[in-house]
This record gives structure tokens, C-alpha cells and sequence, in this order.
């Protein structure tokens, strides 16, 4: 291939990255905005009920799959059209199979089913036909981009949450009825479940033979180590919210839950950036410079840590302005939660997984996210116990902190990289300092000449107070 052949490659995968990311922005927007507009509509029990329901099948999303839809990544574009026809019905019938067992699991039938899902059981089957789909659906969230029809993934991605948002939001602002906004979240996924249907039919059809053992054990025993390792890691991220359902009420985990969205979007800022210094990462761990990979990593958190310290800052010092103005003051009470968040999430400037997957450390990954799981748990019960709510977040920010620790000993001694070389650390230090400075004079300046305007106006006052501390002196590249 020649250079501009390359050239013109390489816009091809660059349009189609920022389509991707266009549309995962969309659906993760309209995600952080039908809460925004259903604690406006519901009662504190109901929305507990909602949010604990998205708590459950969250869990059950991280352990169904097993990452069988992600592995057709790699057999998929591999495969000629009738290998290709079977690793997709075989995905398929997998994902039907370990949705209906999820759905045992949340229903009312289950004789061991966890006292805290007791309110959902009162829906009957709605929650479990739910969650059956739900997984078995899912497998439309990465075909089409597998086999490159981009926009194809676009229109059945916005389709679905504009569906879902424009349906339970509807139903919510209409009726506030749990049932009701259940039946409307029914109605969504089968959508969902049809376009799944209709895409395979149309681009592969349903002929034999629908499952070979032996096919399919190869790729289950490719896929299942990353299923239980990704598993593994979202068990460890919810731990805290499943403590805090079971020991609060439910408008208290509501409020803890909105606590937690916080980190879905700082993950979407990290995640950009990861993208964006991956394939170069790559390139150079493939020719064995190490030194060189770690450098860019290095580079990567600091341009994170000078935009992100900041805005946590500024959140850690307005928290209940923040929360009482999107969520209203109803779940005030998460702003102390969002705050010990916060703490956990500096450590995330730190990003490392990059580096483990680049130096084929899985196996490490996977034991260290079960020994954080281990640990974090009770670690968030007993500060549940002891120190409310907010004390329920110590056990995932207590872990995020071991977890940097032992991850960039092992970087050293697996790259020879020293651990005071692997990042800019003195720049992540100064930005951090200037942030906690910042956010203080933020904070001791709204508090003294604008104790009695609007949120609004304090929120937008102490934003332009960082800006104006923090901006002259880090927003440049000193690294």
C-alpha cells in the first residue's frame, strides 16, 4: 500500500472513530439526562425503584454477556460468510440462554433472591421479561460496527435512546408509575430485539447449522478470560452501590446512586484520550522500547490531570449547589457521597490499563480486580455502618488507591521503568495543587459576596473564579 493509500485509510478510520464517538457521546448524554428530568417527576420510593433497577441490570450486564459480543472482534472479520453466520448465531443463542437465566435470578421466582431487589419483585415478571431481552439484545450494540456498517450501528443506537429516553420520560412526566415506565422500557428493548433480528437476517440470514460444539468451545475459551476479568472490574466499580442499597433506604441510595455518575463521566473524558495515544502506545511496545510507551502514557494522564483536576475541583467545592440545581435538593445528601467520590477519581488521572493490556498482563488484571472486589466490599460496608452514607464510598476509593500502587510496581518490574519515571509526576502534583487552590478561593469568594443569589449564578461565579486562578498558569503544555 502506498502513501496515499495510507493517507487515505487512515481519514477513513478517523471519520469512522468520530462518527463512533458522536454517537456514544449522544447515547451516553441522553443517559445523564432522563435522570436530570425524572427526579422532577417521581417520588424519592420511585425513583429509588428505577435506579435500582438500572443497579441490577448493570450487574447483570457485566456478567451475562461474558464478552462473547466483543469477541466477534476477532472471529468475525477473520471468517468466511458461513463461519461468519455461525459465531453470530452462536453468540446469539448464548446470550438468549444466559439472559433467560438472568431473568430467573431477578424474578420473583427465585427462592434466594436478595432482599433488596424485594421492591422490584412487586412488578411481577415485567423486570425479568426485561432483563431477558435486555442481554440477549445487546449483541446489536457491536455487530454492525464489526462489520463496518457505521451508520447502520448509528441509526439503531440513537433509535433505541431516543426511544427509551422520549418513552420513560414520557410515561414518567404523564403518570409517575413505576409499571408504567417498566411496560415503556419493555416496549424499547423489543425494538431493540427486533432491529438485532432484522439486521442478522437481512445481512446473514438463518440457515444451518445454528451451533458446532466444538467451534463454539473455541471461542468461548478465547472470550470468557476477558468476560470474568471486565466482570470482574464493573462488580468491583458497583460493590459500593449495592452496599449502599442494601444498608439505606431507597431514596438514600438514590441519592448515592446519582453520587455515582460522576465517574461515568469522567470515564468519558479518560476513555478519548486513551483512544486517541493508544495505537502509537502500541506501535512502540511492539518494537520493545518501553521507556518510549511509558512516556506517552505519561503524557496522555497529564494532559487528563490539567483538564480534569480542575473540574473535579470545582465540583468537590459546590457539590450541594451542583446537585441541588440538576437533581434538585431532594438528594442533596449526594453531594457529601460525591465528594468521596472525587477523591477516588483523582486517583483515575492515573490511567494504567492501557499499559497492562500493552504488556499482555491479563491474567495479573484479572486477580487484581478480584482482590480489589474482595477488598472494597467490606471496606464499603463497614464505613456504611459506621459513617453513613457517605462512608458506604469508602470501600471503591480505598481500592482505586491500593490498586495504583501495586499496578505501577509491577509496570516497573515487568518494563525496568523505575516508578518515579512513569509519569510527570511534578506535573500532576502542580495541577492538583492549583486545583484545591483554585476550587478554596472559588469556594471563600461565592461564599462571601454571593451567599444569597441564585445556584445558577454561584455555580457560574465560581466557575469563572477557577478559570481565572487555575487557567493562567497550567492551561499550557508543560510537560
Amino acid at each position: 500500500m502506498n502513501a496515499a493509500a495510507k493517507a487515505i485509510a487512515a481519514q477513513g478510520l478517523a471519520r469512522r472513530a468520530f462518527s463512533l464517538g458522536a454517537v456514544k457521546a449522544f447515547d451516553q448524554g441522553l443517559q445523564f439526562l432522563l435522570p436530570v428530568v425524572l427526579v422532577r417527576c417521581l417520588d424519592t420510593q420511585t425513583f429509588g425503584e428505577y435506579r435500582l433497577l438500572w443497579l441490577a441490570v448493570g450487574t447483570v450486564m457485566a456478567l451475562a454477556p461474558l464478552s462473547m459480543p466483543g469477541g466477534l472482534y476477532y472471529f468475525v472479520p477473520r471468517a468466511d460468510a458461513p463461519a461468519r453466520r455461525l459465531y453470530i448465531h452462536q453468540t446469539l443463542a448464548f446470550l438468549a440462554c444466559t439472559g433467560l437465566l438472568s431473568a430467573f435470578i431477578v424474578s420473583p421466582l427465585n427462592p434466594w433472591l436478595p432482599a433488596t431487589l424485594h421492591p422490584l419483585a412487586t412488578y411481577g415478571a415485567l423486570v425479568p421479561a426485561f432483563v431477558a431481552l435486555w442481554v440477549t439484545s445487546c449483541l446489536l450494540d457491536f455487530l454492525p460496527t464489526i462489520e463496518e456498517r457505521i451508520p447502520l450501528q448509528a441509526f439503531a443506537t440513537i433509535s433505541v435512546a431516543l426511544a427509551r429516553t422520549a418513552l420513560v420520560a414520557g410515561g414518567a412526566w404523564l403518570t409517575g408509575d413505576m409499571r408504567v415506565m417498566l411496560w415503556l422500557l419493555l416496549a424499547t428493548v423489543v425494538l431493540k430485539f427486533a432491529l438485532l433480528l432484522a439486521y442478522i437476517g437481512r445481512f446473514h440470514g438463518w440457515r444451518r447449522p445454528w451451533f458446532e460444539r466444538r467451534v463454539f468451545a473455541g471461542q468461548f475459551s478465547y472470550t470468557a478470560p476477558f468476560g470474568l476479568a471486565s466482570a470482574c472490574y464493573v462488580l468491583r466499580s458497583q460493590a459500593d452501590q449495592w452496599v449502599a442499597a442494601t444498608l439505606f433506604t431507597l431514596h438514600s441510595f438514590a441519592s448515592f446512586s446519582i453520587a455515582a455518575i460522576l465517574g461515568q463521566v469522567v470515564n468519558i473524558f479518560r476513555q478519548s484520550v486513551v483512544e486517541a495515544f493508544m495505537p502509537s502506545m502500541s506501535r512502540l511496545e511492539a518494537a520493545g522500547d518501553a521507556r518510549s510507551m511509558m512516556e506517552m502514557n505519561a503524557r496522555a494522564n497529564a494532559m487528563v490531570g490539567m483538564l480534569l483536576l480542575p473540574l473535579l475541583g470545582f465540583v468537590f467545592a459546590f457539590a450541594e449547589d451542583i446537585v441541588s440545581l440538576v437533581y434538585t435538593a431532594s438528594y442533596v445528601n449526594a453531594a457529601a457521597v460525591m465528594r468521596v467520590y472525587i477523591v477516588g477519581l483523582a486517583a483515575l488521572v492515573v490511567e494504567l490499563s492501557t499499559v497492562l493490556q500493552l504488556l499482555r498482563q491479563g491474567p495479573f488484571s484479572l486477580a487484581m480486580n478480584m482482590v480489589m472486589l474482595v477488598i472494597s466490599v467490606p471496606l464499603s460496608w463497614y464505613g456504611g455502618v459506621h459513617l453513613g452514607l457517605a462512608g458506604a464510598a469508602a470501600g471503591s476509593v480505598s481500592a482505586l488507591f491500593i490498586d495504583r500502587t501495586i499496578v505501577l510496581r509491577r509496570i516497573a518490574a515487568i518494563s525496568g521503568v523505575p516508578v518515579h519515571a512513569q509519569q510527570y509526576w511534578a506535573a500532576l502534583g502542580r495541577y492538583l495543587v492549583w486545583s484545591a487552590g483554585a476550587a478554596l478561593t472559588a469556594w471563600l469568594c461565592v461564599h462571601a459576596l454571593f451567599a444569597h443569589a441564585s445556584l445558577l449564578a454561584r455555580l457560574a461565579a465560581g466557575a469563572i473564579v477557577i478559570a481565572l486562578v487555575y487557567a493562567p498558569f497550567n492551561l499550557r503544555s508543560r510537560t
